[in-house]
């Protein structure tokens, strides 16, 4: 026994710093799979909240258009706030404002003088479930043209008369394409053939493609 306290007390300080050592090392080991496991759990948070929004393209008589993101669920008034409200003679009477959005909408916000001109032409009602102006148009009640005395064609926008508003009705039409449209046409006596289109700047081959179905000269 005298034999092993003397040792003991002849390593005594190696044997205490041998013990630090094992028990840092014990620690910084647990601290690492702490660590890794905490980050496991905030990607898995950051994975989660970015699955639980989505992206709606929100156009027309709004304060800001384009892209907006917003949480799953919301609906066309939570868009519609998140573009900053409604502009000034906006018409809502033929969206619906409850409904329930997707990842890749288009919203379009109409102007009265654009609905009172359609409801000249017969081309859309208010009796409900009513029908939208524009089939492309994810916030209507029903997405549905109807023209009970011309027919389906008159609801398409016509690229040589139409206002502004009505152009960025048009899938991926914007302010600045729209007027880059009116301008071109103003500047060279309208469009003579739909294809004409592509010679407006920021109009291509694969824009064209996405409005011809919608357009009309």
């Amino acid at each position: 026994m005298s034999k092993i306290l003397f040792y003991i007390n002849k390593y005594k300080i190696f044997i205490i710093l041998s013990s630090i050592i094992v028990g840092l090392i014990i620690y910084l080991f647990l601290n690492s799979n702490t660590t890794e496991t905490n980050n496991i759990i905030l990607e898995k948070e950051e994975e989660k909240i970015i699955s639980e929004t989505i992206k709606v393209d929100i156009k027309g008589m709004v304060v800001n258009s384009g892209v907006v993101e917003l949480n799953t669920n919301s609906r066309v008034i939570d868009a519609i706030n998140a573009s900053g409200g409604l502009k000034k003679g906006a018409n809502t009477e033929y969206l619906n404002l409850s409904k329930k959005l997707k990842d890749g909408d288009v919203i379009i916000i109409y102007s009265n003088d654009y609905i009172e001109s359609l409801k000249k032409e017969n081309i859309v009602y208010i009796e409900k479930p009513c029908n939208c102006p524009d089939s492309i148009n994810d916030a209507c009640i029903k997405d549905e043209i109807v023209n009970e005395d011309m027919g389906t064609n008159d609801a398409l926008v016509s690229i040589n008369n139409s206002t502004k508003e009505e152009l960025m009705t048009l899938p991926g039409i914007g302010e600045s394409k729209a007027d880059a449209i009116i301008k071109y046409r103003n500047e060279n006596n309208g469009f003579k053939k739909l294809e004409d289109i592509m010679n407006v700047s920021g109009i291509g081959e694969s824009a064209y493609s996405k409005i011809k179905d919608h357009i009309k000269l």
